[in-house]
């Protein structure tokens, strides 16, 4: 009788191939844009981007609005952010966006007015086929919608929704859509209670 201990997984070479990277490719046209002008979007992100002084907020918007981003009014993007593919992305109005945030845009991502997305958040629109040997990507589009707080090191995953006005808390996992209204906690995240709005009544 063999030990349960000594069992090991069979080898790739005589039970197939669960990844071959050698036949991953990006599909055609999946950037959105040429290689030369990504490379070129990175380049600046490193220099002109990233060494901007906090302050300049308006800088950064613009050099993101030159690259594709659709970007509101008084949005502060902090200088340590880094965002994948600016065309695929759109922020509203007075939304703020944090130091060391991420925004890996190989999908779309909609972040709605008076969002707060704040500092190491990662938003990440894209996945892999684990099924396929290929690893083949998949890109899903994120929605956060108007008046959401992403709090502190939030993670996202690819094709949720964040509802109006929702609170998601420090170190939560999105993986599943939340509804609009609620403070939000936890890996993965779920409604706790309700968020007060200026609409509700007061206690007292």
């Amino acid at each position: 009788m063999t030990n349960s201990s000594e069992v090991t997984p069979l080898h790739a070479e005589t039970a197939g191939h669960y990844q071959d990277l050698a036949r991953s490719r990006v599909p055609a046209g999946f950037r959105g844009r040429p290689a030369w002008f990504v490379q070129l979007w990175w380049c600046v992100q490193a220099s002109l981007f990233a060494w901007s002084p906090q302050v300049f907020y308006p800088w950064r918007s613009a050099l993101l609005r030159l690259f594709g981003m659709q970007i509101g009014k008084h949005v502060k993007v902090r200088p340590t952010a880094r965002v994948t593919y600016p065309w695929k992305v759109s922020v509203g109005d007075y939304s703020w966006i944090g130091d060391d945030v991420v925004i890996y845009s190989l999908g779309q991502i909609e972040i709605g007015r008076n969002c707060v997305v704040s500092q190491k958040c990662y938003l990440c629109a894209a996945t892999h086929d684990h099924e396929h040997p290929a690893f083949e990507l998949i890109a899903s589009k994120i929605t956060i919608e108007d008046e959401v707080w992403l709090a502190a090191d939030v993670f996202v995953a690819p094709g949720r929704q964040v509802k109006r006005g929702t609170v998601v808390g420090a170190r939560s996992s999105v993986f599943h859509d939340l509804p609009g209204g609620m403070i939000c906690a936890g890996s993965p995240a779920k409604p706790i209670r309700p968020r007060l709005s200026d609409a509700a009544p007061q206690g007292g």
